[in-house]
């Protein structure tokens, strides 16, 4: 399954801050059971806008994970609660079809 987010800065922080902070948390996160990477992705056209996706198992995995055991994720996501804004897209299911190029 997937979790997708937008992310965008608030004045004063930067995407690349932001970044270093979710490689340092999901390098963390990603040691929860059913955990299959993360990626960022910068919005066109919008420096301060990136596009979040968390890859997991199941649903039932991530709901399962628990930020709250590090102390290191829990200072960064309270830190970035303060300098961004986070739009929840959803939840989705793995992919049912696709087109792949020859």
């Amino acid at each position: 399954m997937k979790f997708i987010f937008e992310v965008t800065m608030k004045p004063g922080f930067s995407v690349e801050e932001y970044a270093q902070g979710w490689v340092e948390a999901s390098e963390i996160i990603q040691q929860s059971e059913g955990a299959l990477g993360t990626y960022l992705h910068r919005k066109i056209g919008h420096p301060d806008t990136v596009l979040a996706i968390a890859h997991w198992q199941t649903k039932a995995h991530r709901d399962a994970k628990d930020d709250s055991r590090s102390e290191r994720v829990k200072a960064i996501l309270a830190r970035h609660a303060q300098v961004v804004t986070v739009k929840v897209i959803g939840e989705y299911e793995d992919p049912e079809w696709q087109v792949m190029p020859p």
